[in-house]
């Protein structure tokens, strides 16, 4: 099974006239609240520094933006930008997971980026526009692709995140604190299996089913090709992993996917399901935002088998 791309794409191009979108918006973070879908992206402008931008739509393919960022850089700890935004809903409260690139890197450790670390970051918001930060969920090492489950489980927050090059799993009692004794490995790469022999990292929330939390992950191979894929995890405990198939649900074949900041790139941080669709915003080659669909029963009915 593979997802099918929308034909209306890319989505969501650059803006030429902005100063802090000009050269790429991608990697956008979706949810659908109140009949509306609202989106939540990762935008570069002329200082190559990364913001979080706003924008929302009434039938998630036609976007109307707001003309400046919704978070941007406050200090040292984020003065390279704000990366990967994912939103979730819980309680009725809108928490993003961002990844703050910081110029500085921390003693011993070998940095995903180039120049500087990298802090798995947590903000809060009511209204979808206006943010106030949370804290980290952990601190001087390499970690990100970092996303909260839609509720909490056993009674806590519990939270997917990567330690390289595989996805663990966190839990907090009130989503400031993180005990490393809460902490566990999920999966990791599959050595031999192609498109994701290298590294793993999660997408968006994880899909709440009869089933099990439908999760979609992003892997890359040793030919640094980014794609797209599915598990399915154990409702009452996520650290354990019921299905796993072999095969991806997406890979770059779009000129906007093969070419761009990055080539051969397809990065999700967003699946919200309307009316049985999955829908999957992800970014192209890190420059422009696509969206690819599927039936959500289709996609269960893969990873199952």
């Amino acid at each position: 099974m593979k997802l099918q791309r929308h034909p209306a794409n890319p989505l969501l191009l650059p803006d030429p006239t902005s100063d802090w979108e000009t050269y790429n918006v991608f990697n956008p973070s979706v949810i659908f609240h109140d009949g509306l879908f609202h989106m939540h992206y990762r935008a570069q402008g002329m200082d190559w520094i990364s913001r979080i931008g706003y924008a929302v739509s009434a039938n998630g393919i036609a976007w109307n933006r707001l003309r400046r960022p919704v978070l941007d850089v406050q200090d040292v700890s984020d003065a390279r930008g704000l990366e990967d935004p994912r939103v979730t809903e819980i309680e009725g409260r809108f928490y993003m997971t961002y990844t703050a690139y910081s110029r500085e890197t921390p003693a011993g450790i070998a940095p995903t980026h180039a120049g500087g670390g990298v802090t798995p970051m947590i903000a809060v918001s009511d209204n979808l526009i206006t943010w106030q930060r949370i804290g980290s969920i952990v601190r001087g090492e390499d970690d990100k692709d970092h996303v909260l489950f839609p509720r909490r489980i056993n009674g806590r927050y519990v939270a997917l995140h990567r330690r390289p090059p595989q996805v663990w799993l966190a839990e907090s009692d009130d989503l400031v604190h993180w005990p490393e004794e809460r902490m566990r490995p999920i999966f990791g790469p599959r050595p031999g299996n192609g498109w994701d022999e290298l590294r793993v990292g999660g997408n968006a929330a994880p899909i709440e089913t009869e089933h099990g939390w439908l999760m979609l992950y992003h892997a890359y191979n040793n030919d640094h090709v980014y794609r797209l894929g599915a598990c399915l995890l154990d409702l009452d405990d996520p650290s354990k992993v019921i299905a796993r198939p072999k095969d991806f649900i997406l890979e770059p074949s779009e000129l906007w996917e093969l070419r761009g900041d990055v080539p051969n790139v397809v990065f999700s941080c967003a699946n919200p399901v309307v009316d049985g669709t999955v829908y999957v915003y992800y970014g192209g080659a890190d420059h422009v935002i696509g969206l690819a669909t599927c039936r959500l029963d289709e996609l269960i009915d893969f990873v199952l088998g």
